[in-house]
This record gives C-alpha cells, structure tokens and sequence, in this order.
C-alpha cells in the first residue's frame, strides 16, 4: 500500500535536508496519480512547462520523493489586470511512502508532454520461501 505524506515533518531528515536547500518563494502541488499493481508502484505527476533539469527524484528508506520547481509563465501584458489566476507555479514536492521491498536500481522516469512517470518495481517476496544455499569446497 502506498501513503503521499502531507505534512512535511514526516519525511525522513535526509529528504527534509533535500527540500531545504533549495527554497523557493512559493509552492504549488501538482496532481498525483499512484497506481500499484504486484509488479510495481508507479507514480504519475502532471508538471506541463517543467524542464527535467528543475526536477529531483530521490527513493530512500521507502520513500519516493519527486521535487522540483515551475516557474511562472511571463505575462507580456506588463499593464494588464488579472481577473483569474488558476495557474500555480513554485516549489513542488510529492512523498510517497510505499511499502515492501523495491528495485531501486531498475526504477525508471519518464518525462512526457508535462507528464512525469516513475515506475518503482518490486522485488520478489523472500520471506518464508527456501533459499537453498551450495557448499563451497575448501581450497
């Protein structure tokens, strides 16, 4: 089961450290899709505009961590009144908690017409299975 953690004292003081170095005058939160399946846990992140030079992905103690930072668009109406602004630009941070064993070595992102998509997959449950182990001959 994945958990996106809100409050960000409950990331773990390495990924706090992270966030912090880089701070930002704003913050805005992309939408997130997770989609778990018995092979993977894959994270969908909607960053349109992002260039993947802005974004950081980090997988430690079982937590998927996507930051990054969207920059505002340039208004050429220097003059102009705004009636709405829906568009949110800043610093962005996505932590996911998932549980089980993971292959961080084979996890994969893909930066896709806004879309960022990291696949996390699973490695095979060991626990309770046999594990036959050879005898080596002395030399």
């Amino acid at each position: 089961m994945a958990r996106v953690y809100v409050e960000r004292r409950e990331l773990p003081a390495e990924l706090l450290r992270l966030l912090d170095a880089t701070p930002a005058a704003a913050e805005c939160t992309p939408p997130l899709d997770i989609i778990e399946t018995d092979d993977a846990v894959e994270a969908i992140l909607d960053i349109p505009g992002v260039p993947k030079s802005s974004i950081e992905i980090v997988f430690s103690r079982n937590v998927l961590l996507l930051a990054g930072q969207e920059l505002p668009s340039v208004c050429e109406h220097g003059d102009a009144a705004f009636h709405i602004a829906e568009r949110s630009f800043g610093r962005f941070a996505r932590a996911i908690n998932v549980e089980g064993a993971f292959d961080a070595g084979r996890a994969t992102a893909t930066l896709t017409n806004g879309e960022l998509r990291v696949v996390l997959p699973r490695l095979a449950e060991r626990r309770g299975g046999q594990l036959r182990i050879a005898i080596q001959t002395p030399r």
